[in-house]
């Protein structure tokens, strides 16, 4: 049975809290296995819109995140991926602690994977939940500088 590589997960995990997008909005992928993921985000007052709520954009950026890790753990190695269309349904209001996506791979194609996530808060109250299309980009992968272990172990 295939599994994701202990150090692909770290470098994986690391390349994508370090990028620009992730610290704009304190997200930090926190986990991610076959079929599954789980990301936060710590909320901030920047992250309020002008009614003193949380922008739904920053919830849109949880659930796309969410969804792409667990998709992308099941495509083959040197493959990379972007999303082609997202839905969600806003369900309650943040204002304050921590936002926590689990997301989950529903399938994955040669071309298209689908996957969902669903939000709460840290009283474990669902905020939103959405589903996002992604298609497989053989040309988009990590950055070479960023010499990246295999993606999977064989057992």
């Amino acid at each position: 049975m295939r599994r994701i590589n202990p150090a692909y997960m770290a470098a994986a995990r690391e390349t994508a809290n370090q990028s620009p997008y992730f610290r704009l909005l304190s997200m930090e992928l926190k986990q991610f296995e076959i079929g599954s993921s789980l990301v936060e985000i710590s909320l901030r007052q920047d992250h309020l819109q002008p009614f003193g709520v949380v922008h739904g954009g920053v919830f849109s950026s949880i659930i796309d995140a969410a969804a792409f890790w667990a998709v992308f753990s099941e495509i083959p190695e040197g493959l990379g991926m972007t999303t082609v269309d997202l839905k969600l349904n806003y369900l309650a209001p943040a204002i304050s602690g921590k936002m926590i996506a689990t997301g989950r791979s529903i399938k994955v194609g040669k071309t298209l994977g689908l996957g969902e996530a669903q939000v709460r808060d840290h009283e474990g109250r669902v905020l939103a939940h959405g589903m996002s299309t992604l298609i497989v980009i053989p040309e988009m992968t990590f950055d070479e500088k960023n010499s990246m272990p295999p993606k999977f172990l064989e057992d």
